[in-house]
């Protein structure tokens, strides 16, 4: 596959919690100069990236995160900022003790309410499937269709694993026709990334693949 083509569907990302806006700018500038998706940043910096990037570079960031225990009010009010702050996309993480509890209507009432903040900005429901069952990865590609959100994304990459081409394969396989995939959490290679919009990802949450080309002056 082609470089650019892989470049257009990462989101270039940097959540760690030492992040400063230098190193946010600098993502900005790579994400740019190298046509990535989006940039994914805290929400503390939405506002800055937004006004630096202007419509050259769309800006995504993340609420509930990474736990996913927030209340729901509190994601609704986080999301709505971020909007407010000029943020594009939106990647939320789902409160996962809900899940193991089977309370699905809560998990579908609250990513509908982020949805319904978000207006047309493209939303990205994060279940963690790392520590989901198979039953419970198949029940969130019925809810995130239900919700109808715009992505599945696997992780937050902040547990105990990221994505593996097995849950992307199964998201394929379960997830409604309007709803993308968003594989993220140790994609680390050009095979990693080809492999994974292989089998159906339209989205990478990686910081390496960018990190690859400028190492390896690929373009």
């Amino acid at each position: 596959m082609d470089i650019k083509e892989i470049l257009q569907h990462c989101d270039h990302t940097q959540l760690s919690v030492t992040a400063t806006w230098e190193d946010i700018r600098a993502l900005i500038d790579d994400g740019i100069r190298y046509h990535t998706a989006s940039v994914c940043i805290p929400p503390c910096y939405v506002a800055a990236a937004k006004e630096y990037a202007g419509d050259k570079l769309p800006i995504c960031t993340v609420i509930g995160f990474p736990n996913g225990y927030n209340s729901s009010g509190m994601k609704v009010f986080e999301a709505a900022e971020a909007i407010r702050d000029g943020a594009d996309e939106i990647d939320m993480v789902i409160n996962i003790g809900d899940l193991k509890a089977k309370r699905y209507e809560e998990i579908l009432s609250e990513i509908m309410a982020v949805r319904a903040v978000c207006g047309g900005k493209i939303l990205k429901v994060i279940i963690e499937t790392c520590l989901l069952t198979e039953e419970e990865k198949i029940k969130m590609c019925e809810i995130v269709t239900a919700a109808k959100a715009d992505f599945i994304k696997t992780s937050t990459g902040f547990s105990k694993a990221g994505a593996t081409r097995e849950d992307v394969a199964l998201f394929k396989k379960y997830v409604g026709p309007d709803v993308k995939i968003k594989a993220a959490g140790g994609i680390a290679s050009l095979k990693d990334a080809e492999d994974f919009l292989a089998l159906g990802a339209e989205r990478l949450g990686t910081s390496r693949i960018v990190k690859i080309v400028k190492e390896e002056n690929l373009l």
